[in-house]
């Protein structure tokens, strides 16, 4: 390799690695500014959740009727140079899909999914900024009560614990009561006791769906930094090699000139 290709290799591994550390920052900056989120959407949930067994004390017990087909909601990665992120997920969901509609969210996700074989009944791409997340909430819950009627409704999403990606499955829909929630005296309201459950129903599974979006959107960047770490430090190894080759290679270079200097004295004697 000439001197001069290894000063474009270098040049060229320079600018990738500047790349590499910007992508770094952006996903660094898009994980700090989603935990933040997840920090104040796990109290409103905690709130509405305790609004939720208050309104339901005040209804007779009766088991919710379900009569469509589960829905499995399943976080997967958007964009690449995660790893093996997406594929961690769709392992996490096996064997389940039987007789369950999948709602399948991130487009690497869904084509990792279309190679192995999985049809979602639904996908959409991942929003790019968390503020989207909510408003992409609403966007699945119609999705998956399109066709009307009660389903039960789970998630599937990776949490970020402690640098570990760790794949979770949760149920959101319908809402275990405990017997100590059964046990609540009943509220005073202006609303009809089953119309002021439903909404605050509604609202709590908006609120779960969320955090869980949230989760899937910081582990994804934590994976993406993690990833670029690793990138960045074989992009350090590698530049650092080549820049000894280079200057091995102009050390070869002055020492055959100096030769060559040496010889043609020589000769000229």
């Amino acid at each position: 390799m000439s001197d001069a290709d290894l000063g474009s290799r270098i040049e060229g591994i320079r600018q990738l690695g500047s790349v590499v550390r910007a992508m770094t920052g952006i996903a660094g900056a898009r994980a700090r500014t989603a935990r933040a989120q997840i920090a104040a959407l796990e109290g409103y949930a905690a709130t509405l959740g305790d609004a939720l067994e208050q309104a339901l004390a005040g209804l007779p017990d009766q088991k919710t009727e379900i009569a469509a087909r589960p829905a499995l909601v399943v976080f997967c990665a958007e964009q690449g140079f995660v790893g093996g992120f997406s594929e961690r997920v769709l392992d996490g969901i096996g064997g389940t899909l039987n007789n369950t509609d999948l709602f399948l969210l991130g487009s690497r996700g869904a084509a990792i999914a279309a190679g192995r074989g999985i049809t979602p009944a639904w996908s959409a791409a991942m929003p790019s900024r968390s503020a989207s997340l909510p408003k992409f909430a609403d966007r699945i819950l119609e999705s998956v009560f399109a066709q009307g009627g009660l389903r039960a409704v789970s998630v599937v999403h990776t949490i970020w614990n402690q640098g570990q990606a760790q794949v979770e499955r949760r149920t959101l829909f319908p809402f275990a009561v405990t017997e100590d929630e059964q046990r609540l005296a009943a509220p005073l309201t202006n609303l009809p006791a089953a119309d002021l459950a439903v909404s605050l129903g509604l609202d709590r599974l908006h609120a779960l769906l969320t955090r869980a979006a949230l989760h899937a959107f910081v582990a994804e960047n934590e994976a993406r930094m993690a990833a670029m770490s690793a990138a960045s430090r074989q992009i350090k190894t590698e530049l650092e090699l080549l820049e000894a080759l280079a200057r091995r290679v102009r050390q070869e270079g002055i020492t055959a000139e100096i030769i060559e200097i040496a010889s043609g004295a020589m000769a000229g004697r």
